[in-house]
């Protein structure tokens, strides 16, 4: 056909996933996302396509716009392999990331597209994109057509420092935190995204040796003045750690209680305080016939929504995410970040993440690091698909990191 507008042949992307096997041992397993993928999809056809999570749908849209390096087979986008022509696919081919976990594909000669499961044969189903009602076209938030520089902050970093001893972690780094949205911050590791994310509710100044210097604004407040409580701080500004630490000493409902009980809060209906920040992580129906069991005898998935509970029962404003989903697998994963999709609704969030794909489902604008110093901060869709800075680009599409 001489007007195709996306043609694969034999596509195939594999990735590589390290998980924890007892306490020294990781093991190395490669994950096929997509396998044998062969597609042509010529102008004028809409396009689309269902499955399940993990499926590979994301993953092909990435490869077709060259976000990702396919690891064997062949791609061709308007003509071009994206891989090597990028940035001319990229002036033909627009990717708008949707405010679910899906990406919705937008060419103007194809819409709405996105691949089958590998084992579905290499066949693509066609079918007419849903149009959107009115109703949700009123709701749909307007976060997208503002620029950084023009979102209102919940919080806000100046010229912020970081140390551990004479090693400077964070270099003088400016970046506003939008209000009920979600942030992410990515880059390689090393680069000072923990030690930032630590320095917005100062759990860094904890660290022996460890010093801050600059201004770290919540609405109109510095958090590092010096009649400023740093536990009435974290109160306001609640954290989730990189492995889920329920207390295991605790049961299931005294873990959620915790940080009320150490805050010296006095507890009028904890049974009740118990229920909503269990039903706020979509926990309550799966738990509360066991709430007297330990919190460690829930799986990791459950274990990190119990301690996103415990820190919602402190109600915060602001939630930090320190790569929330590194120890968990897919199916807790995903569950995760439809939770975080809920909580941006009450909450601002900023998630630290090594998942690049994560952070393209989960995030309204996306902030990159690279030697302690912010590269690049825009919307995550222009992040991932128009970035400004050479470096970005080479991050985002594997070149390093």
């Amino acid at each position: 056909m001489s007007d195709l507008v996306i043609e694969t042949q034999h596509l195939r992307r594999e990735f590589v996933v390290r998980r924890s096997s007892g306490r020294l041992r990781r093991e190395r397993q490669v994950v096929t996302a997509v396998d044998d993928l062969s597609i042509q999809i010529a102008a004028g056809e809409a396009v689309g396509s269902i499955g399940a999570n993990g499926a590979g749908k994301s993953t092909t849209i990435k490869m077709l716009t060259g976000i990702l390096v396919p690891t064997s087979g062949t791609v061709r986008t308007c003509g071009l392999e994206p891989v090597r022509h990028r940035r001319e696919v990229a002036r033909q081919v627009g990717v708008v990331f949707g405010q679910r976990s899906q990406l919705w594909w937008d060419l103007p000669l194809a819409r709405s597209f996105e691949t089958r499961p590998a084992h579905a044969g290499g066949k693509v189903d066609t079918m007419e994109p849903a149009a959107a009602t009115s109703t949700e076209t009123a709701s749909r938030p307007r976060w997208d057509e503002v620029s950084v520089s023009q979102i209102t902050p919940k919080m806000r970093a100046d010229e912020l420092h970081a140390s551990f001893g004479s090693s400077e972690v964070i270099q003088g780094i400016s970046l506003p935190i939008a209000e009920k949205l979600v942030t992410a911050i990515i880059g390689p590791s090393g680069c000072g995204k923990s030690t930032f994310l630590r320095c917005l509710n100062r759990m860094h100044e904890v660290v022996s040796g460890a010093t801050t210097k600059g201004k770290v604004w919540l609405d109109q407040q510095d958090i590092y003045a010096r009649d400023v409580d740093p536990v009435r701080v974290r109160g306001r500004v609640g954290m989730v750690f990189q492995k889920p630490n329920p207390f295991p000493t605790m049961s299931i409902r005294d873990n959620v209680l915790a940080g009320l009980r150490l805050n010296g809060v006095k507890l009028k209906d904890p049974d009740g305080q118990v229920e909503s920040a269990l039903r706020a992580v979509a926990l309550w129906d799966e738990v509360k016939d066991r709430l007297a069991k330990a919190g460690t005898s829930l799986s990791g998935g459950q274990q990190q929504r119990l301690c996103i509970a415990r820190a919602l029962a402190l109600e915060p404003e602001v939630l930090l995410m320190d790569e929330p989903c590194s120890a968990l697998d897919p199916i807790a994963t995903a569950r995760v970040e439809e939770l975080i999709h809920q909580l941006r609704e009450t909450y601002t969030i900023v998630i630290v993440t090594h998942n690049m794909q994560q952070a393209a489902r989960v995030a309204n604008f996306t902030a990159f690091f690279y030697l302690g110093q912010l590269v690049e901060y825009n919307r995550t869709q222009i992040i991932f698909t128009r970035p400004k800075e050479q470096k970005t680009e080479d991050y985002i599409t594997g070149r390093f990191g």
